[in-house]
């Protein structure tokens, strides 16, 4: 019985052996998996200065509506220019003309100044052989409360086809 007892006790040491082995091997295989847990952790936690993935997730929230804010400001303040944009003088066309048919030449004009909805102004030059005379005429919509001569509308044309 003797040599029973020690093959037992040997069969219960190498078990206790194998035992430690898987231990020592499950023990390393969760360290690997806790390392790479830290890493992904230190990416998500990153440069917040704070430890615990409520309190990023608080600092997150709380740049995103920061963000949301800045990018709803600019969004107003780019409409507010693209408006300004519109209602300059930007488009100008020049019409030259002889409005007498003695002075020999195209010395009489018409330039427009107009935005994009046709507001703005049409200066008129007639030149004679005497002497020279200027109008301007407000438009509105392509249109005035003068009326506006053929070489004007021309001007007001030709300024409205300029980019």
């Amino acid at each position: 019985m003797d040599g029973w007892n020690a093959q037992i006790a040997m069969a219960i040491v190498a078990g206790e052996g194998l035992l430690l082995l898987l231990m020592f091997i499950w023990l390393a295989a969760l360290s690997g998996k806790l390392s790479k847990l830290k890493k992904a952790h230190r990416k998500l936690v990153g440069d917040t200065g704070v430890s615990g993935i409520e309190d990023v997730m608080h600092v997150i929230h709380e740049q995103l509506s920061d963000l949301n804010r800045t990018h709803e400001q600019q969004e107003q303040r780019l409409q507010q220019i693209e408006r300004r944009l519109t209602a300059l003088k930007g488009r100008v066309g020049v019409h030259r003309f002889n409005a007498f048919s003695d002075t020999g030449s195209d010395l009489s004009f018409s330039v427009a100044f107009v935005n994009e909805e046709e507001d703005g102004v049409v200066i008129t030059g007639i030149h004679g052989r005497e002497q020279t005379f200027l109008y301007a005429k407000p438009i509105d919509k392509g249109q005035s409360a003068y009326i506006l001569t053929p070489e004007e509308k021309t001007a007001i044309s030709l300024a409205m086809q300029k980019a």
